[in-house]
């Protein structure tokens, strides 16, 4: 699995504005155990040096999950490019893990990713901002040899429902 992360991490397109590098953690057997291993890496560190030192600590009862940035179009008063987190996590086939999969990107919040009409320059930078999604998860699709892809919220509604419904107010 971890040769498979290695290729997700080499298409992630990290953040250049993060102040901070992305940070590793490793867990063992589920995620209300303390991390086996936890280390920060400087902004733009290779993606076979993070794997590297996750290897050392991965058995088939583990995940390793990566805490980064991307930059993305965020609203505060004005649009500006700025880092938003997301987390990209390797899952061991033992590791107690609620969907069964291997490979999983957490791109946080959905208002990042659904256009808001309500503010000026909403729609664009809403659509830039998915554009890179969808770019990312072509590319991922492309370049890995997928069993399946699962596009989920935490609201529960579906993605596209939620941003036809913003498009349509």
């Amino acid at each position: 699995m971890l040769r498979h992360f290695e290729k997700m991490l080499g298409l992630f397109p990290f953040s250049k504005l993060a102040a901070r590098g992305p940070v590793l953690r490793v867990y063992a057997i589920e995620y209300s155990e303390p991390p086996l291993f936890e280390r920060e890496f400087i902004p733009g560190a290779e993606p076979r040096e993070i794997v590297e030192a996750a290897s050392e600590f991965m058995k088939d009862d583990c995940a390793c999950e990566l805490d980064a940035a991307w930059d993305l179009w965020q609203f505060d008063g004005d649009w500006k490019l700025a880092p938003a987190a997301v987390t990209l996590t390797c899952f061991a086939p033992v590791f107690d893990n609620d969907i069964a999969d291997h490979l999983r990107i957490e791109f946080g919040l959905d208002s990042r990713y659904i256009p808001d009409p309500k503010i000026e320059g909403g729609l664009r930078m809403g659509q830039s901002n998915l554009k890179s999604l969808v770019h990312l998860v072509q590319d991922i699709e492309k370049r890995l040899d997928l069993d399946r892809r699962q596009l989920w919220s935490e609201s529960g509604q579906s993605p596209a429902d939620a941003i036809a419904e913003a498009l349509i107010h």
